[in-house]
């Protein structure tokens, strides 16, 4: 066998994470012709993990005006990114926030239980601060009970009324149906309200009913199918990849990373990229995993560390293996769904671990520092 190829120099950064704000806003577009309610947006955890201050600002752009976020802090944030003007929900807005702060920064608290109302109520503050209402209407998360709800969509200030779909991504679970009866027979006791909003990004897809006055899509923004088990109507969003630090030739019956979990059935070539756990590459593609190489798809090989993964290119042509040679973790021939489907989990979980070493990129809008 050859000896090892020799390692490159050392790198700055273990890989790219290129994020394209023109496939995002023309993903909102696409959410939003598909009903005739105000599409808004999901951009917490910094809009999942790509950059809330680059993302946002394209979304306003492209011409939304609700955006939805998780905590206070993240509202405070996106109101100095945003400006005046766009709308911004705070889903988990906490009895023990200051309400001064949603005033000062013109934020909307969505209130979820009827001590958070009260607390706040007693103390003066609900007057002259609008504020959502969340209903559980059967997923058993957040909100308040609906025969609650209908009394407190009646106080002054209230802008409306939301809930949240728990099963939106299995059209053909019976509680979407429930979940609409029941958000449709509280929203009746107010039809004053303008503000009526239940539909995720898999709601979205499930029709019009769904849909109401206002929409708040969040996965299908990023690339995520919003239709899983049929084509995916959105634009792919994220590409990551990285440099192959090592090419190694490993003999039939030598094994691969921690735990020896990958044995070589021939003579075989392992590159070894800079990228791990630590990266949000996640260990649960450990031996499960593909990545693509000069256009093929290749597989993992052993576990995922927290600074390296192992991939087996045997198959691939030793020319395209030379030393600008990258590999693709995520991209438009494989997409997060993907990814996260053979890691086990979901688009949500992978998109929201990337992690802060990674360099950003952003086409057209050039380069920015890992983590940023």
């Amino acid at each position: 066998m050859p000896d090892r190829a020799p390692m490159p120099e050392p790198l700055s950064l273990p890989g790219r994470l290129t994020v394209d704000l023109g496939a995002i806003a023309d993903n909102w577009r696409r959410l939003r012709a598909m009903g005739s309610a105000e599409c808004g947006a999901v951009v917490k955890a910094d809009a999942y993990g790509l950059g809330v201050a680059r993302v946002a600002p394209a979304l306003a752009a492209a011409g939304c005006r609700s955006f939805f976020v998780a905590f206070l802090a993240e509202g405070m944030e996106l109101r100095a990114i945003l400006g005046a003007g766009p709308r911004i929900f705070v889903l988990c807005a906490d009895r023990r926030d200051d309400p001064a702060a949603y005033a000062a920064h013109a934020l909307i608290p969505v209130i979820s239980s009827r001590e958070h109302f009260e607390r706040w109520a007693a103390r003066g503050v609900l007057e002259g601060l609008p504020f959502l209402v969340q209903a559980d209407t059967g997923m058993h998360r957040l909100g308040v009970a609906p025969r609650e709800a209908r009394s407190l969509l009646e106080q002054p200030g209230c802008l409306g009324l939301m809930s949240h779909l728990a099963c939106a991504d299995e059209p053909g679970h019976d509680l979407n149906a429930r979940q609409l009866a029941c958000f449709r027979e509280i929203a009746g006791r107010a039809p004053h309200l303008p503000i009526l909003s239940l539909a995720n990004s898999c709601g979205i897809a499930l029709g019009p009913d769904w849909q109401f006055t206002l929409t708040r899509p969040g996965i299908a923004l990023y690339g995520g199918n919003p239709t899983p088990g049929g084509p995916n109507p959105m634009r792919p969003v994220v590409t990551l990849e990285a440099p192959i630090l090592q090419l190694l030739e490993v003999e039939a019956g030598e094994t691969v990373g921690y735990g020896a979990t990958f044995t070589a059935r021939h003579p075989s070539r392992i590159a070894i990229l800079p990228l791990g756990y630590a990266d949000g590459v996640l260990r649960h593609l450990s031996n499960s995993g593909e990545a693509v190489v000069a256009g093929r798809r290749v597989p993992y090989a052993g576990r995922v560390s927290m600074d390296m993964l192992a991939l087996d290119v045997t198959d691939v042509p030793p020319a395209h293996l030379a030393d600008d040679a990258v590999a693709r973790i995520i991209g438009p021939e494989l997409t997060v769904d993907e990814v996260a489907a053979a890691a086990g989990t979901i688009a949500y979980e992978l998109l929201t671990r990337l992690g802060p070493r990674l360099e950003r990129t952003v086409p057209g809008g050039g380069q920015t520092a890992a983590g940023t």
